[in-house]
């Protein structure tokens, strides 16, 4: 197996390539949050219109949906960022090859995607913001009816 140089333009381009998966990663999950908020906005205001309290509780499909789309969106991200951790590491021992270059994908199955979405889902960005969001919708609930 013919190794890669630091300097080479294939591995700059492999690294310029991984970063950007991570960085789509990072704004896919900021979107996640975003639209969260535009259809919890959006369902809060046509209910208010019709008065009745107990459809607020519509809401919270689209917290949950988005709860586990941004899990799953930081915990791909992760599996990203590890990929470009060991790649890093075996360029800086010398041991990096062609082969690694041509490695896109994280070497995670099922199991360890489903890992990594519930650690990310335990994440300080990612629980707080729809716990809150939850707690705004009760409130919403008893002040606005």
């Amino acid at each position: 197996m013919k190794k890669v140089e630091i300097d080479s333009p294939s591995v700059q381009s492999y690294i310029g390539i991984l970063q950007s998966v991570i960085g789509r990663m990072g704004s896919n999950s900021a979107s996640c949050k975003t639209w969260c908020i535009t259809l919890v906005s959006a369902i809060i205001v046509v209910v208010s219109r019709k008065n009745n309290p107990c459809y607020i509780w519509i809401a919270m499909v689209p917290i949950l949906l988005f709860f586990f789309l941004d899990s799953y969106y930081l915990g791909l991200e992760q599996c990203f960022r590890d990929l470009y951790n060991k790649f890093v590491e075996k360029l800086q021992e010398g041991e990096a090859t062609i082969e690694d270059v041509f490695i896109i994908t994280p070497d995670a199955d099922l199991l360890k995607t489903i890992v990594s979405t519930f650690k990310a889902a335990l994440s300080l960005s990612i629980w707080p913001f729809y716990i809150v969001l939850i707690v705004m919708l009760s409130i919403t609930e008893k002040f606005l009816f």
